[in-house]
């Protein structure tokens, strides 16, 4: 039961940081996005 709990709020505080950061890109300009993707792209998050 513990365990269920504990990968509940994980779960939780992944989809609010998704949230946050879903928000906070929708405000970015298209030279930010293109700076932040290119970045996510040199790091490997985006394939």
């Amino acid at each position: 039961m513990d365990f269920e709990r504990k990968e509940y709020a994980e779960e939780m505080r992944r989809e609010e940081l998704v949230r946050t950061i879903e928000h906070s890109v929708a405000r970015l300009t298209l030279g930010e996005l293109e700076a932040l993707y290119y970045d996510m792209v040199a790091k490997d998050y985006i394939r």
